[in-house]
């Protein structure tokens, strides 16, 4: 009987230590907080901002500017992205609800206007941006 002499194997090729992994650069807190304090520089200078723009009929400046104290960052966030977007788009809380009455074709119905004057500025804001895209899909 033949037998079976052990081949040589090659030996592995030495294994050369890997550089060390660069750790990550640690991300910049993208938080609320953040965002806050980058866009405004405090929560107060925030709420100054945006109360104005939020007061509405029956509200005192005062009574909302505490109520926005005790809000979120990022409720404070959003509603500064509101109050800037309806300031550029349309100026001023009554020439948003003019156009809006314009665009539902209730400008005469003097209770729909008193209506939409105590809607808040967000709910007004939604409103136009729901019309908008009604007449756009009703004119393709």
């Amino acid at each position: 009987m033949a037998t079976k002499t052990p081949t040589k194997t090659a030996k592995p090729a030495a294994k050369t230590p890997k550089a060390p992994k660069a750790k990550p650069a640690k991300k910049a807190a993208s938080g609320p907080l953040t965002k806050v304090k980058a866009l405004y520089g405090s929560k107060d200078k925030l709420v100054d901002k945006i109360a104005g723009a939020l007061t509405h009929e029956g509200a005192d400046e005062g009574s909302v500017k505490d109520r926005l104290a005790t809000a979120s960052n990022q409720q404070l966030l959003r509603l500064a992205q509101v109050a800037d977007a309806v300031k550029k788009t349309w100026g001023s809380r009554d020439k948003l609800i003019d156009a809006l009455t314009k665009q539902l074709g209730r400008v005469k119905d003097k209770d729909f206007v008193a209506k939409l004057g105590s809607f808040s500025l967000p709910k007004l804001y939604d409103l136009a941006r729901s019309s908008d895209r009604r007449t756009k899909a009703a004119t393709k």
